[in-house]
């Protein structure tokens, strides 16, 4: 059996690598102290003591400062005792990390409370009629003969909320040792910033294997180079690793150099060679155009000095036959 103390500090959401959204919870346990070690020969079982988050001395009472004494440490806010936990010294501190990922888990807390509250809310009952001639809408129904006293256990109006719930078989999803949080899948009892006890589950105590989470940081950074491979015209995916990304980029970028220079140029040719809406046109376009432009001169220019080579033929054939003549 293993446990520890945390404090619940909300929801939210986190995506696995296969797309998934899990729910979770984030509890925030901080370094927990054994102010107590119970054993069989002492106390006839054995259990610990764990408490966690410093009370000043003022507002603790003499035998929790003695208590805190003995484990060589300060009184603390919230103490638990947890049944079954071996192998741990008096004064020792427990970490998050005693909890791995893929752990089942049985979380207990104290429910939100709801104050007093009717038959219907707090015990799921019908209302009565609502015409009216009938005079218990929301009331209690009849509780029967009262001769003497109540039944005990009558459903009737009263407190509600305020309880210890006991959550069981919740997965713990992630554990980060730097902020001292554990993430455990779903919802559990109690409002924000309430103290909440992870126990090791009770019906399953196999560890399952640990979901693969998203790495955010590593996300956020590729989404910046395919932004950044977009101006460029890279070819990069979200499946390559940012060192592949930014060795395409490299390349990508002083290609577009390169073809930014030629564009300019191009567009120097094209209006030397008249084309028609040659700033509108995308650098493949253009470049087509003008091969396509520069062919046709080149042609014509052919064909001309091929026409001039012949005229000047016949004026030569013509003179040598008058000469002749």
């Amino acid at each position: 059996m293993k446990g520890i103390l945390g404090r619940k500090a909300g929801m939210t959401t986190i995506f696995a690598n296969d797309g998934r959204a899990i729910p979770v919870t984030i509890i925030e346990v901080k370094p927990n102290s054994v102010l107590q070690v119970k054993t069989i020969e002492t106390d006839g079982y054995e259990s610990i003591k764990l408490g966690v988050e410093d009370k000043k001395d003022q507002k603790a009472t003499r035998a929790a400062l003695g208590e805190a004494k003995k484990a060589n440490t300060v009184a603390k806010y919230f103490i638990k005792e947890i049944k079954n936990m071996k192998n741990y010294k008096l004064g020792e501190t427990l970490l998050v990390d005693i909890f791995e990922s893929g752990e089942i888990v049985d979380v207990i807390g104290t429910s939100k409370s709801k104050g007093f509250q009717g038959s219907i809310k707090r015990h799921n009952q019908a209302r009565g009629p609502m015409g009216h001639g009938s005079k218990s809408h929301r009331v209690t129904g009849s509780i029967g003969d009262i001769r003497g006293h109540v039944i005990k256990g009558k459903n009737m109006p009263g407190h509600m909320g305020h309880d210890q719930v006991t959550i069981q078989n919740l997965e713990v999803v992630s554990i980060n040792l730097e902020n001292n949080v554990i993430l455990i899948k779903g919802s559990i009892p109690g409002p924000n910033k309430s103290f909440v006890v992870i126990k090791t589950a009770v019906k399953k105590s196999k560890v399952g294997t640990a979901i693969e989470l998203v790495n955010v940081k590593i996300e956020h950074i590729k989404n910046e180079l395919l932004e950044e491979a977009k101006k460029v015209g890279a070819d990069i995916n979200s499946t390559m690793t940012i060192e592949e990304m930014r060795e395409n980029i490299d390349e990508a970028s002083i290609q577009h150099k390169k073809d930014l220079k030629e564009h300019k140029e191009l567009l120097v040719k094209a209006k030397e060679i008249k084309i028609s809406k040659a700033d509108k046109m995308k650098f493949s376009d253009l470049k087509i155009a003008v091969q396509k432009a520069e062919e046709v001169m080149e042609s014509r220019q052919e064909t001309s000095v091929s026409t001039e080579k012949e005229t000047s033929i016949e004026i030569k054939e013509k003179k040598e036959e008058k000469h002749n003549g």
